[in-house]
């Protein structure tokens, strides 16, 4: 088939853009990959990642709002609290979350290795701006690929959706998982 362009000329037929790639939603992380990576970012001392990887399993936020994060929303007074809230920026509402044992000690030891105080971007970029979700998302391709996964599988958004499954899977209760993810409408949630 042959298309036409502007001057009215034919021109080679283009194959689709999502030609060889996979579509739809990506596959969740199951459980033993989430420790499987956590342990290896322990073994190796990765206090960054690892701070990195906790927070964004325990938050449920979407990657654009997990790397914006500051000291203060997790860490108002020099230490991780317990329960965080942050403003998405997709919906404009406010999301609440538990921030485990585990992902508060990665926090400290993080903090306390950077000396990051409140004010500044809980995991900086370059130039002093917050870590871009590429990056972010390179840090979550190379996780994968250390623990054998194939990292084309598997996206942000997949540990995003990781802790909801779990929690929606143990107590049947779509409402709370609403909450917890900040979507507006339960449809979305459903999806």
């Amino acid at each position: 088939m042959t298309e036409l362009n502007d001057s009215g000329a034919t021109s080679a037929p283009t194959s689709p853009w999502n030609k060889g790639k996979l579509i739809g939603p990506k596959p969740l992380l199951q459980p033993k990959h989430v420790w499987s990576i956590r342990t290896r970012l322990q073994l190796d001392g990765r206090v960054r990642d690892l701070a990195l990887f906790n927070l964004a399993a325990d938050s449920k936020l979407r990657a654009y709002d997990l790397v914006r994060l500051r000291v203060e929303d997790v860490a108002p007074h020099g230490y991780a609290a317990q329960r965080a809230t942050v403003q998405q920026r997709k919906t404009g509402r406010p999301v609440r979350f538990e921030i485990t044992e585990q992902t508060r000690d990665a926090v400290d030891a993080y903090l306390a290795s950077t000396k990051r105080k409140p004010g500044l971007w809980l995991f900086p970029g370059r130039r002093g701006q917050p870590m871009n979700t590429r990056q972010y998302a390179r840090l979550l391709d190379h996780w994968l690929a250390e623990i054998g996964l194939e990292p084309a599988l598997f996206g942000t958004h997949s540990l995003r959706r990781t802790k909801a499954t779990l929690i929606y899977r143990r107590t049947g209760n779509l409402r709370a998982v609403q909450l917890l993810l900040g979507h507006a409408k339960i449809e979305g949630t459903v999806r």
